[in-house]
């Protein structure tokens, strides 16, 4: 055995690049779960929402909120305060068109936090369960 025992620099090398590797797996799978996480809070999110606004439609003889605003304002609170979506965006609220339907739309314009394209994860009155 000779006097200078220890790693080589091509050994070192070697054992940095693979622990590299084996981090940048953990991230990218790490990453994808984030993601999947946030939009799942936001479909949460905007099935409370939606519950409230059918709570206060129903206290109000029908007539929907103007603003999400008006579920934390008022005599009766439908929802204690309006957070953020997990992006840190408000929320979006579009109330019915027609005072005899309830097509009223909750969004949230997702991670680029720019309403109307594939990433936004959204709750429309008429069918609840299609959001995206």
């Amino acid at each position: 055995m000779s006097r200078y025992s220890g790693f080589t620099l091509i050994e070192l090398i070697l054992v940095t690049i693979i622990i590299g590797i084996l981090a940048g797996m953990v991230v990218m799978n790490y990453g994808g779960r984030v993601r999947e996480a946030q939009v799942r809070a936001a479909k949460g999110d905007i099935a409370t929402l939606s519950n409230a606004v059918d709570l206060y439609a129903l206290d109000h003889n029908d007539k929907y909120p103007n603003s999400l605003e008006d579920l934390v304002s008022g005599e009766r609170k439908y929802v204690r305060e309006l957070k953020p979506d997990p992006w840190g965006n408000p929320y979006v609220y579009k109330p019915p068109t027609d005072p005899l339907k309830a097509d009223y739309v909750i969004f949230s314009a997702g991670p680029d936090g720019v309403p109307g394209n594939e990433d936004d994860v959204t709750s429309t009155s008429k069918d609840k369960s299609t959001a995206s």
